[in-house]
C-alpha cells in the first residue's frame, strides 16, 4: 500500500490536511498530537502501524492546524481545544463520516476526551493510549506531575526538539535503528518548531485538565498503557493516571500493554493492534499477508542439551539471559527486527545482506565470550509477511542454511554472496549442498569469524 494523497479541510479561513486509505468496516480516526502527513510514511514502523490500523477500518488521520503539513499559525499562537475540535469536525464533513472511532495517543488524548464529551453524537468509541485526563499534579490528584518536573520536561522539549537525542529518549526500542531514527527527527523538525512544541506540551501537560467531561462521556472506551515513564519522575504514577482515568469513564476498561516507547508503532505493536481491532469491531485483525524481499537470519545454539546437562540449569539460565540480551542489543544495533525464536536460537529480518552478516558475526563472538557457541545461517529472498511474523521458501531456506552450519560458523546463501560483492566482507566457498525440502544443488559461502 503506497502512501495516501494528502488533502484539505476548510475550517475558519485556513486549511487543516488529511489523509485516508483502507475500506473497513469503520471509520478511525489516528491521532498523536504533532506529526507530519506526508513525512510520517518515511518512518517504516510507524508506517507500518497505519496500514495494520487500516486493514481493519477506514483510517483517517489529520495534521491540527500550526503543525505538519496544515496551516501554521501566528506567532505566539497554538491551538486551543476548541479548535482542535474544529479541525476534526472540518476533516469529518470533508470525508463523508457521521460518526466515528477516535483512537488517541499522548498530548492527543485529552483533547479526544473533550470532544467527544462536546459532539457525543460523531464518536461511537474511544481508544487512549498513555494518554491522561490531566497530567500536573493537584490537591485532588496526587498521581499527577510536579509543576518544576513539567517545566524541566518542557525546557528539555524546547532544547533537544528534532534531534536524534529526543528520539532515542522517546523511542528506546529504536537504538541501533539510525534510519528510523533520522526520519523521526526530520519529521519532528517539520511537524512544528521548538518554541511551538514547547508552548503546547507546556500548556497541555501543565494546564489542561479534562477531568469534568470524563462522566458525560457514554461510548465504549479502552484505555491502553505501556511501560514508557517519560523523562523522569515516579514511574507507578502514569499507571496510576491511567486507572483513574479508566476508573472515571463510565463505559471504559483497561488494559495494561506491552512496550516501552513514547508511541506504540516503536512497540512489538501486533498485540495492540489486535487489542484495538477486537474492540472496536468484534474480530481480530486479518492477517498480514505482505510480500516484502528480506535478509533472514536464523541463529541456533549448537549442542545446547549436552551444555546445560554439564553446568546445570541455574547457571544455563543465567548464560541464557546474558546472551538474549546482547542478542536484542545487537539486533537494534545493526538495524534488524526480531521476528520468533526457535527455541534457544532466533529468526532476524534485515534490509541489508550486510547486516545481517556483520550482526551474526558479532553474535557469535559474544556468544563465545559466555562459553556458548552458535551457528548462523543466512538467505535473501521473497517472503509473505503475516502480521509480526514471515513465511515462505525464504524462511526454509535460511533455517536449512543455518542447520548445515558448524559451531561459531555462518553460512550464507550464493544470492547473499552475491549481493555484498564489492563490501569489506570476506566470504569463501563451503561447497554445493542439498537444501531439505527445496529444489535444486545450493552453493554456500562461508563468513566465518575465525
Amino acid at each position: 500500500m503506497e502512501a495516501p494523497e494528502t488533502n484539505y479541510a476548510e475550517v475558519g479561513g485556513s486549511q487543516v490536511a488529511y489523509q485516508v486509505l483502507g475500506d473497513g468496516p469503520i471509520d478511525l480516526v489516528y491521532h498523536h498530537g504533532f506529526c507530519h502527513l506526508d513525512l510520517q510514511w518515511d518512518v517504516r514502523p510507524e508506517a507500518a502501524w497505519n496500514r495494520r490500523l487500516a486493514s481493519f477500518s477506514r483510517l483517517i488521520l489529520f495534521d491540527r492546524r500550526g503543525s505538519g503539513a496544515s496551516e501554521r499559525l501566528p506567532r505566539g499562537h497554538f491551538p486551543s481545544p476548541e479548535e482542535w475540535c474544529e479541525d476534526l469536525l472540518s476533516v469529518l464533513d470533508a470525508v463523508g463520516t457521521e460518526s466515528v472511532a477516535l483512537f488517541a495517543e499522548v498530548e492527543a488524548g485529552p483533547m479526544a476526551l473533550l470532544f467527544a464529551a462536546a459532539h457525543p453524537e460523531r464518536v461511537s468509541a474511544l481508544v487512549l493510549g498513555n494518554t491522561d485526563a490531566r497530567t500536573a499534579f493537584a490537591e485532588d490528584y496526587p498521581q499527577g506531575v510536579a509543576t518544576d518536573l513539567i517545566d524541566s520536561w518542557v525546557d528539555l522539549y524546547e532544547q533537544l526538539w528534532g534531534s536524534t537525542d529526543l528520539v532515542r529518549i522517546g523511542f528506546p526500542d529504536l537504538e541501533g535503528d539510525e534510519d528510523t531514527v533520522n526520519a523521526l527527527a526530520r519529521l519532528v523538525r517539520a511537524a512544528a518548531t521548538p518554541r511551538i512544541a514547547a508552548a503546547q506540551f507546556r500548556h497541555i501537560l501543565g494546564n489542561l485538565d479534562a477531568r469534568k467531561a470524563l462522566a458525560s462521556i457514554r461510548c465504549p472506551t479502552l484505555v491502553l498503557r505501556n511501560d514508557f515513564t517519560g523523562l523522569g519522575g515516579d514511574p507507578e504514577k502514569p499507571l496510576q493516571r491511567a486507572r483513574y482515568l479508566a476508573d472515571h469513564l463510565p463505559n471504559s476498561e483497561f488494559s495494561k500493554v506491552y512496550g516501552s516507547n513514547y508511541l506504540f508503532f516503536a512497540d512489538d505493536f501486533e498485540p495492540v493492534i489486535e487489542q484495538v481491532a477486537e474492540f472496536l469491531t468484534g474480530e481480530p485483525p486479518p492477517p498480514e499477508h505482505d510480500h516484502m524481499v528480506a535478509t533472514l537470519l536464523f541463529t541456533d545454539i549448537v549442542s545446547s542439551t549436552e551444555h546445560l546437562a554439564s553446568i546445570g540449569d541455574e547457571t544455563w539460565k543465567s548464560l541464557l539471559d546474558a546472551h538474549e540480551s546482547e542478542v536484542a542489543r545487537e539486533i537494534r544495533r545493526f538495524g534488524g527486527r526480531q521476528i520468533n525464536t526457535t527455541g534457544d536460537g532466533f529468526i532476524v529480518s534485515f534490509d541489508a545482506p550486510s547486516q545481517a552478516i556483520r550482526c551474526a558475526q558479532k553474535l557469535t563472538q559474544d556468544a563465545e565470550q559466555h562459553g556458548i557457541r552458535i551457528r548462523a545461517g543466512i538467505h535473501t529472498g521473497e517472503c509473505e509477511r503475516r502480521g509480526n511474523d514471515v513465511a515462505g521458501l525464504a524462511v526454509n531456506i535460511a533455517a536449512r542454511v543455518s542447520a548445515l552450519a558448524g559451531a561459531g560458523q555462518v553460512l550464507v546463501t550464493r544470492t547473499v554472496n552475491d549481493l555484498v560483492a564489492g563490501s569489506d566482507l570476506q566470504l569463501h566457498p563451503h561447497g554445493t549442498h542439498q537444501l531439505k525440502g527445496v529444489p535444486g544443488d545450493w552453493p554456500l559461502f562461508s563468513a566465518t569469524t575465525d
